[in-house]
């Protein structure tokens, strides 16, 4: 029996210890998406930072592009990349539906959505909206933005008459005057105000979610240090973007093809300040878990600020941020 025991203790031993070789093996391959709504991934990417980061560790880094948080979230879920740029409340959507999502930075605090109505038009508060037709995408930054909208007013999606549309369409549908109003997401929303002067009717920042970076629950598990290297290389761009505003409109307005004066007020509206997931972030998270419930966009029963809590990693990002930063080229 002792030596069944010794054995049986051995064996787990060696188990354990084989496991967390496997958890500590370095990939030959990182893999991140990069987006135009997420401006310092842009950074990133032109200027090869993270490729001369990791080129001691032999470590390849593959770029993936992302027309949005929903596709750079079936992305990660589905294992072809293993950094996530999405809305903050995206991820929490994702979280909350069963995917194991970690936030582990902020990449920036965008303004990037806004009730929006044609120039010309008599509507010039939250109220004059009830009865009018909204165009909006469902699920998105935008639909969240215009329902917490209404509430402010005391109206709610009954009150008016939602059209679901994508968001390049609703632009078009509130310039060609077959909706009254759109909440709006850039670079379609600076398009607008700039080529057809379109007015903003609302704005509230506290309605905009973050821009986050997520990885999954295992791979924070396994690649710690890792993690903390592609923080460390987006702290770089962050750095960049802030000092270098021009450079990176330029950027912006030729990876998206969009004209400069677009891409200039897209990042006006861009606060690159804190990107430290902390106590703030969390409670702006909260802030919108109502609205989840009441849509219904998260599973019966769910307790979106528990999702909150547990889907926020605050920990790798601390041990970065505030170490002196070395200037991108």
């Amino acid at each position: 029996m002792k030596h069944f025991t010794l054995r049986h203790g051995l064996s787990a031993l060696l188990a354990a210890l084989a496991a967390a070789g496997v958890q500590a093996e370095t990939p030959k391959e990182v893999r991140l998406d990069y987006a135009y709504y997420a401006p310092t991934s842009l950074v990133l990417k032109e200027q090869g930072i993270l490729e001369k980061q990791l080129a001691a560790d032999g470590i390849r880094v593959k770029w993936v592009f992302s027309q949005g948080s929903n596709r750079s979230l079936e992305y990660l879920n589905g294992g072809s990349i293993d950094f996530a740029s999405t809305a903050g409340l995206a991820a929490v959507l994702s979280r909350a539906n069963g995917s194991p999502v970690k936030t582990v930075y902020i990449a920036s605090r965008p303004e990037w959505t806004a009730l929006a109505v044609p120039k010309d038009s008599p509507i010039n508060t939250l109220a004059d909206l009830k009865g009018k037709k909204i165009a909006a995408t469902k699920g998105t930054d935008p639909y969240l933005f215009l329902l917490r909208s209404l509430q402010t007013a005391g109206l709610d999606k009954n009150d008016v008459e939602i059209v679901h549309l994508q968001h390049p369409d609703g632009r078009v549908a509130l310039e060609r005057g077959d909706v009254d109003a759109w909440s709006g997401l850039d670079p379609h929303l600076a398009a607008s105000q700039l080529q057809a002067g379109s007015r903003l009717l609302y704005r509230n920042v506290d309605f905009n979610s973050y821009g986050v970076l997520n990885v999954s629950d295992s791979f924070l598990k396994e690649q710690p240090k890792l993690i903390e290297k592609v923080i460390g290389a987006y702290e770089k761009a962050r750095h960049w973007a802030v000092t270098h505003p021009q450079q990176t409109a330029e950027l912006l307005a030729r990876e998206a093809k969009l004209p400069l004066e677009v891409a200039k007020l897209q990042l006006s509206r861009t606060d690159f300040s804190n990107p430290q997931p902390g106590p703030e972030h969390i409670a702006a998270l909260k802030a919108a878990a109502p609205i989840l419930v009441e849509e219904q966009l998260v599973r019966p029963g769910t307790d979106v600020a528990a999702t909150v809590e547990q889907l926020i990693s605050p920990q790798l990002a601390a041990s970065v941020i505030g170490q002196p930063v070395a200037k991108a080229e």
